[in-house]
Order: structure tokens, then sequence, then C-alpha cells
């Protein structure tokens, strides 16, 4: 019985894969709703001018939110590190398929597995380009900075960190959709429930 009970456990590789990808998932949570309230109420006007959003507060001030969105991308990116780094022979392997892909001299790979790869690249190259821009404005905070016209302008850059947070999330949410069943699968056993035998209303259980 023990010997089943390991087979229908988690194993450490993938429990370590779920906190990776629970840190990203939360870092990333953070990151856009507080990013919403920034896209949807811009900075630029002045009260009672152009812009009629000036000064207005949800839940928070827009300081605080200012905080909450800088350490959530802080947060996001660490744990987006680790997980590269922790998978790192699997995103060189992706990578040469990617490639091959690509040339068109034949991958190996699924239609399925194609999707996926496309799809974990648009992830790679949003995240990353809104991680460099993310960390532009946490050094050059105001327009008076001396980093402001580090390789582009400031607007730019704000060009850039926009809309490459845009991408990030919903091709982060396309990759949730197509790993659903293995992230209900893995976060059910985390926490100790028993998925359901398919065509049957008993649960799996652990033990005799």
């Amino acid at each position: 019985m023990q010997n089943i009970q390991r087979r229908r456990g988690l194993s450490t590789q993938t429990r370590l894969n779920w906190l990776l990808d629970a840190s990203v998932f939360l870092g990333a949570l953070v990151a856009i709703l507080s990013g919403i309230y920034f896209l949807f109420l811009p900075i630029g006007g002045f009260q009672g001018g152009r812009n009629p959003t000036y000064g207005v507060a949800i839940l928070f001030a827009r300081h605080d939110w200012d905080i909450i969105h800088t350490w959530g991308g802080v947060s996001m990116i660490v744990a987006v590190l680790l997980h590269f780094v922790y998978h790192w022979s699997w995103v060189t392997m992706m990578a040469r398929k990617l490639a091959a892909m690509l040339s068109r001299r034949g991958s190996g790979l699924s239609k399925g597995a194609r999707v996926n790869v496309l799809v974990d690249a648009v992830i790679a190259i949003s995240f990353l380009l809104a991680a460099i821009s993310g960390v532009y404005f946490l050094f050059a905070p105001s327009a008076r900075s001396i980093a402001t016209g580090f390789l582009f302008s400031r607007a730019t850059w704000d060009v850039i960190h926009t809309w490459s947070g845009v991408a990030l999330p919903i091709a982060a949410g396309i990759h949730l959709a197509i790993h659903w069943r293995w992230v209900v699968n893995v976060t059910g056993k985390m926490f100790g429930h028993t998925p359901a035998v398919p065509g049957s209303t008993r649960p799996v259980t652990t033990s005799s």
C-alpha cells in the first residue's frame, strides 16, 4: 500500500514545479491588477483639465498602487528567474525545436506542442520586455532622472511596458488554459483533495 500511496502522491519535482508556478502566478496577478489601474487611470493631465480621472483612488491611493505594482513586478521577476534556472534544460531544448520549426527543418513536435511552444515564446518575449522596461522605471521613476533617455525616450519605454504588459497576461491565460487539467489535478493533490475516477462518482483514495 505504501508503494501505491507514493505513486498516487506527488513527487518532489512536481511539488517544486507547482510552488514555482504559484509564485509566478501570484506575482503576475498583483502586477497585472495594479497595472490595469494605471492603464485606465493614467497620470497625465491635471485635475479638472485633460485628465478627469486625475487623483481618483480605487481601494488605495495612487502612490500605494505604485508600490504594489513595483513589488508585485519584482517578485514576479525573481520567481520567473528561479523558474527558468530550474527548467533551463527544457528551455534550451524547446528553443532548439522552435528554431528548427521556424526554419522549416522540422522539429518533431505535434501541432499541439507547436502551439504550446509558440505561446511560451510570446510569454518569454513579452515578459522580458515588461521586466526590462519595469526595471527602467524602477531606477528612473521621474522625468528628471538621469537615465530618462537610456536607449529610448521615456515615452517609448512607457509604450513598451504597457503593450508587453497587455500581451503577457493574454498569452499567460492561453498557457493556463492549455495546462488547466494539470493545474487542477496537482493543486487538488497539493491541498489533500483526491480526484474523482473518470466515469465514477467515487474519489480516488490513497489508503485501503
